[in-house]
């Protein structure tokens, strides 16, 4: 995924908190960084298999969240890792 498209499922942060935090996750080896020779330059990002075995995890969060915290206007995101 292009950090833009990033920035349109995360409208609430800044380009700078989300490069900051992209950093963060391709050091900790959850994400991998693609960079394309390309004019202009082309980034893309995706779920390393580490950051594919937090889907599970991450979907059964959210169903947690749904049923302890109704009161919570939460968007419920139920990840697939074919679409990351």
């Amino acid at each position: 995924m292009r950090f833009g498209r990033l920035g349109i499922y995360i409208p609430v942060i800044s380009n700078k908190i989300l490069t900051e935090q992209l950093r963060e996750l391709e050091e900790d080896g959850i994400i991998t960084r693609k960079k394309y020779n390309e004019s202009p330059p082309r980034v893309e990002y995706s779920l390393s298999e580490k950051g594919r075995s937090l889907v599970p995890i991450l979907n059964q969060l959210s169903q947690w969240c749904e049923v302890n915290l109704p009161h919570l206007d939460l968007e419920t995101c139920h990840l697939e890792t074919d679409a990351l």
